[in-house]
């Protein structure tokens, strides 16, 4: 099971979440002591002023509880002395709060703690809250605050999840539901998950399990009292498993020691929506953790293990071999035991131990006479916290704006992982559920940027095709960065995602500049003047734009109207009446070309309409949209006679030669056939013997001796449909044959 519901059922119940009498708090003398213990160098004189300094800043400020306010960021320390963390991180723990709430200022703390404990204290107070409430846009503002502070410094964050822990803590004191809830949700879907990142599993589950009993206290209470009931009932079988699991141990001349644990009920809640499975198949309910002195002696006990007990087959996993992204590492194997009882086993050595238990605060230690993050350590323990707040900072490069990058900051923290290589022997570890062009990301931005296809165990694959444990992906990719056709649908990473958004805003741009210089040129020469003869840069500047292109850009997305920068660069031009004259080619090298392809879209600013589908041959109509270009209409088609569209919104255009050539488009013809049996395959036949292919079949109207069948057909041209249309109407069966440019469902 992964490693996020290893961690220890808390000892109250669903019913102990019910607001206590004010707690007791560390003293100062306690604090110091506490930090002491494991940094026998720490400042004791810092640590000191920093707790008399909270106290005296705070004052008698009071918290729901009742409790005095510096209670908080004393006992904020003291979660960061529990994971040995530097003095100038505990300091920041005891300020945190005094910038926000209090009369102090960063640059009294500077003056006073140095540049370390003030960088943190500003990194945590700039944030402010990331709440969950109508400002969205807020939310996710705040959330890129916090990301870029966190990517500076990652005791930012340590110092912000104690802080939120805290907070859970003693959420019952809040005495309003609405608040309560929205704090359960925003640690639910952005704290917690954090914390995973950086492999703090033990604060992550007790966040959730706080959460959850705020969110949903019905369900877990009835979680919490049917695991008490197993646990009852299995008691004394428990027992003698791990009496077993010593008995195993000696008999391989392995030492170790064991420790019992019981799933999270949120964890059990997770799978059994995540899976819809019961309760009953839920096989990692009681786990034991073996842990051992070294590594070679995991598989020792491994083997001894499937040599005693049946395991199950489908639930063993590496993650020795193959850690987790956050550097969890593990023997997992879940065996019938004694009294067939259905157990997980989790086999580590101690220092895999350490870093499943505390994540990056198990790596704070001395270096070069110096106490504190040793990131050599962590990596070298397969945990690369800085890499994996990176991921974030990328997306920061990528996203638009904050909405988009808490959308996908968020879809990048909830994934489980599949573990795939490259034909070198690279290994990739990647979402799960993820495709071809999401493993091209995760390889290189440059090689997702020109992903074209792919080649999965040495075969030609679809681009949708779901990877696997151990696939070998091979990208096909070309020269030129572009985004791929369809992307939406081939990516579910937040990389892959926001990248390919960032590639369609910058083509979409391009377009729509290539478009509004057309539209404008064209605009120019309807009213007879040469657009060469224009002072452009003028015009830019009197239409309060700050490059030409900017102001291409407008046009192109209709934000623009082209009558009024005529009159700002020809103020006494009397306008002649509109016409259509002027003809827009659309075949510059790097414009988008008018050539439907199977996914009937011409890049991104130039569309065809899904109502009558123009052919290369037929004569078409732009109409200028916001935002999205030119919609492409067959000048006949019924729904322009249906539109009331300005005449300055039509744009005539022509085919492209390239498109006259080459192009492969849809027409769809009706056809009136007898109603007998076997009309469909003579007529779907037909068309193939006619070298054409049927993209989509729908039937209409049903009579008793006739039937009403309309087909898409992939065709070059309006000619080539005319042709198919022709050996349509030789056939017998067939009453009518004609073009359909009716609106299609």
């Amino acid at each position: 099971m992964p490693p996020d519901d290893a961690s220890l059922i808390p000892s109250e119940t669903a019913t102990d979440r019910a607001p206590k009498p004010p707690h007791t708090y560390l003293r100062q003398y306690e604090l110091v002591e506490k930090v002491k213990a494991y940094h026998t160098d720490a400042d004791e004189h810092a640590l000191n002023a920093g707790y008399v300094y909270a106290v005296a800043k705070h004052g008698h400020q009071k918290r729901a509880s009742g409790d005095p306010y510096f209670s908080h960021p004393v006992a904020v320390a003291g979660l960061l002395a529990d994971m040995k963390l530097d003095e100038d991180t505990i300091i920041a723990g005891l300020l945190h709060d005094t910038v926000e709430d209090t009369d102090a200022s960063l640059e009294d703390i500077r003056d006073l703690f140095g540049g370390d404990v003030a960088g943190l204290v500003n990194g945590v107070t700039k944030l402010g809250e990331i709440e969950y409430n109508s400002l969205a846009s807020k939310q996710a503002e705040n959330f890129q605050k916090f990301i870029l502070a966190t990517i500076g410094d990652i005791r930012v964050l340590l110092v912000k999840l104690a802080d939120r822990l805290h907070n859970m803590r003693t959420l019952h004191f809040i005495k309003k539901p609405e608040k309560r809830a929205r704090i359960a949700y925003e640690t639910m879907d952005l704290y917690a998950p954090l914390a995973r990142r950086i492999g703090l599993y033990n604060i992550a589950s007790e966040m959730e399990d706080i959460a959850f009993s705020e969110i949903n206290p019905q369900a877990r209470r009835a979680i919490v009292e049917e695991i008490e009931r197993i646990s009852e009932e299995g008691a004394n079988t428990l027992a003698l498993i791990e009496h077993d699991l010593y008995a195993l141990l000696e008999s391989v001349d392995v030492k170790g020691r064991i420790k019992s644990r019981r799933k999270q009920p949120y964890s059990i809640w997770r799978k059994l929506e995540r899976k819809s499975i019961s309760f009953q198949q839920v096989f990692d309910i009681f786990a034991f953790r073996i842990i051992i002195e070294n590594k070679e002696d995991c598989y020792k006990v491994l083997g001894a293990a499937h040599q005693q007990w049946q395991c199950i087959e489908e639930r063993f996993r590496d993650f020795i071999s193959v850690p987790k992204p956050n550097g969890y590492q593990s023997l997992h194997t879940t065996v019938r035991a004694a009294g067939n009882r259905v157990v997980e086993l989790q086999i580590r050595d101690e220092n895999m131990h350490q870093t499943a238990e505390n994540g990056v605060a198990a790596h704070w230690e001395y270096k070069d006479s110096v106490y504190g993050y040793n990131r050599e350590s962590a990596i070298k323990a397969g945990l690369d916290a800085e890499k994996e707040l990176q991921t974030f900072a990328d997306l920061l490069d990528h996203s638009e704006d904050p909405d988009e990058f808490l959308e996908h900051a968020k879809l990048e923290m909830y994934r489980d992982h599949v573990f795939c290589f490259t034909p070198k022997g690279r290994l990739i570890i990647i979402a799960q559920g993820a495709m071809p062009l999401d493993f091209a990301y995760a390889v290189h931005t440059a090689i997702g940027d020109t992903f074209r296809g792919v080649k999965i165990n040495n075969v030609n694959r679809s681009r949708d095709t779901e990877l696997q444990n151990g696939d070998i992906v091979e990208i096909i990719h070309g020269k030129k960065a572009a985004p791929v056709g369809g992307w939406e649908n081939l990516a579910i990473t937040a990389k892959a995602r926001s990248a390919q958004q960032r590639l369609a805003r910058a083509r979409k741009r391009q377009d729509m500049i290539i478009l509004g210089k057309k539209i404008l040129d064209n605009a120019f020469r309807s009213e007879g003047i040469d657009p060469v003869s224009v002072n452009l840069t003028d015009l830019v500047e009197k239409a309060n734009y700050k490059t030409l292109d900017d102001l291409y850009e407008v046009i192109g997305r209709k934000d623009q109207k082209t009558s009024s920068l005529i009159k700002l660069a020809f103020p006494g031009l009397k306008f002649s009446e509109p016409n259509l004259q002027n003809k827009i080619t659309l075949n510059d090298e790097n414009a988008p070309r008018l050539i439907a392809g199977r996914d009937l879209t011409l890049g991104v600013s130039l569309h065809m309409a899904n109502c009558c589908y123009p052919l290369p041959g037929d004569r078409i109509i732009g109409v200028h949209v916001p935002e999205e270009g030119l919609i492409v209409h067959c000048i006949n088609c019924a729904e322009l006679a249906r539109e009331e569209i300005a005449q300055e919104d039509w744009v005539d255009l022509l085919w492209t030669d390239l498109a006259n050539k080459v192009g492969l488009a849809v027409g769809r013809i009706h056809l009136k056939a007898h109603n007998k049996k076997g009309v469909l395959a003579k007529l779907c036949q037909a068309v193939t013997d006619a070298n054409a292919s049927i993209t989509r079949v729908e039937t209409g109207a049903r009579e008793e001796e006739f039937i009403d069948l309309y087909f898409d057909i992939e065709v070059e041209d309006v000619k080539r449909l005319t042709q198919i249309l022709a050996s349509m109407r030789s056939l017998a069966i067939v009453d009518k044959a004609e073009r359909s440019i009716e609106a299609r469902e």
